[in-house]
């Protein structure tokens, strides 16, 4: 499974810079709509491919005319996993990211551990968190 984050077009190319700069991500490949339109600067990302964390994501434009889903309140929380919360907050901050209240420790907070929360420019909120300890297990 491969989640695709959507972003106003043509924001991909600045998103995959981000997620590059503030979480560490390396892009693995690219697909680009060759037939773009006249008045249009900048490709249009079909699917730019990242690794990150030993997870993959699809980061795509999307156009108003043609969009499945809106980004705005979809309710994606992605969690990304760290030994220092604090360290890559500020990153991600200093890429352009917005730190969302304190951060966190105990029983409330990743099975135990640290977290903090961002909200990228493109709308999606990021837990950051140290690897989660051992939770209890629950019987099904």
């Amino acid at each position: 499974m491969k989640p695709q984050l959507m972003v106003e077009a043509p924001k991909a190319l600045d998103a995959v810079q981000f997620y590059k700069t503030a979480f560490g991500a390396v892009e693995a490949g690219r697909t680009v709509y060759l037939k773009r339109k006249a008045e249009q600067e900048l490709p249009h990302i079909l699917s730019a491919q990242l690794e990150l964390a030993g997870s993959t994501i699809l980061v795509s434009d999307i156009a108003e005319d043609s969009a499945p889903v809106k980004t705005e309140g979809n309710g994606c929380v992605l969690c990304l996993e760290t030994k220092d919360v604090e360290a890559a907050i500020a990153k991600a901050v200093s890429a352009g990211a917005v730190a969302k209240g304190e951060i966190t420790e105990g029983d409330g907070a990743c099975c135990g551990g640290r977290v903090g929360k961002v909200k990228d420019p493109y709308g999606y909120v990021w837990l950051v968190c140290t690897p989660a300890k051992k939770c209890v297990d629950v019987e099904a």
